[in-house]
């Protein structure tokens, strides 16, 4: 048990830094970003901030609208279901609660993830010009790369069901709530904050920032990377973590 334990914990950790890793990359190749970390990315590039410390910002206002949507739910639920369960479903919240807010100390370490590989990858287009990394076909390439480690990352922390990266948890929170599938509230997610980093750039850089041809290769291709994955190696990594 307590091996299964270790191993579920190091695939955790693992697919954490994977993630980072693949987010980072995407962010060096100049070729846009995926649409979840978009918001962030165009504001830390416009304003030259901290690009760790804008996404921990975007992450801890998606953990405030999940605790709204959770607690609404809740209520709405207390008032269908008969006074016997009430309190049942009052500490069921305050769980949910707890997993929300978790989130938060979360955010923290994996954006100081984004911080350390963003300081350790140069920029591809600037800082590697005259080498196959700053061509245009060296950097799809990598971003191909990044995408790939992007869909590892996620899978596997996913899979671990420990704590879920805020912006796994608002989609699947907002899918709750409209009662619709994860996949379809995904990409209206997406499509909102592709939305919002188009405004952001247009009205402040008079341009687009962060968004580009990795943007539309990350939303097709993150999701079959993680099917991929999933595919090859879930059933492996659920027993080694005792799932």
């Amino acid at each position: 048990m307590q091996k299964n334990y270790i191993y579920r914990g190091g695939f955790y950790l693992v697919g954490l830094l994977v993630l980072a890793l693949g987010i980072s990359l995407n962010t060096k190749t100049g070729l846009g970003v995926s649409p979840i970390i978009s918001v962030s990315y165009s504001i830390s590039t416009i304003w030259n901030l901290n690009f760790g410390n804008m996404t921990m910002v975007l992450y801890c206002i998606f953990v405030l609208v999940e605790i709204l949507l959770h607690t609404i739910l809740c209520r709405k639920e207390l008032k269908r279901e008969d006074i016997a369960l009430e309190h049942a479903n009052e500490m069921n919240l305050k769980l949910v609660l707890i997993m929300d807010f978790l989130q938060i100390p979360l955010s923290l370490v994996f954006t100081r993830f984004l911080n350390v590989f963003g300081a350790w990858i140069p920029d591809l287009k600037t800082d590697c010009a005259g080498s196959f990394a700053g061509t245009f076909a060296g950097r799809v390439f990598f971003l191909i790369i990044a995408i790939i480690l992007t869909g590892v990352g996620a899978a596997l922390s996913l899979n671990m069901r420990i704590i879920p990266n805020p912006g796994d948890g608002i989609v699947q929170a907002i899918a709750d709530a409209i009662h619709k599938s994860t996949g379809f509230t995904k990409n209206c997610f997406d499509l909102f904050n592709i939305c919002v980093t188009i405004s952001v750039g247009l009205i402040f850089a008079h341009h687009l920032v962060g968004i580009g041809l990795g943007t539309v290769l990350a939303v097709i291709g993150v999701g079959r990377a993680i099917a991929a994955f999933n595919y090859l190696f879930y059933e492996k990594t659920k027993t080694l973590a005792g799932l």
